[in-house]
């Protein structure tokens, strides 16, 4: 098992969340994919993804097959208000 989600404070600190699991029976690759997620924002933010893979490997083979697949995603995003590392209070996140 393969996990590189993001850091437990950051999920529970993060003010958009978003999960997706995928289960597979079996599941090849044609060729082997080239994904990346970038993060973007003001007034700034502290953002993270990364999955955990049951019976997938990080770098998959071309036509390979993979069997009893579970694949859990997570992307979380913190906005980071400026000043807020300096000891600064943050705004209410709940307005």
């Amino acid at each position: 098992m393969n996990d590189d989600r993001p850091s437990r404070r950051l999920i529970e600190d993060a003010d958009i969340m978003f999960t997706a699991t995928v289960r597979a029976d079996r599941m090849r690759f044609a060729e082997v994919p080239e994904t990346s997620v970038r993060f973007a924002g003001e007034p700034g933010e502290e953002s993270a993804s990364g999955s955990r893979r049951d019976r997938l490997p990080d770098r998959v083979r071309e036509g390979e097959e993979y069997r009893d697949v579970r694949i859990e995603y997570v992307i979380a995003s913190r906005i980071a208000f400026p000043g807020a590392e300096d000891g600064q209070e943050e705004p209410d996140r709940r307005t």
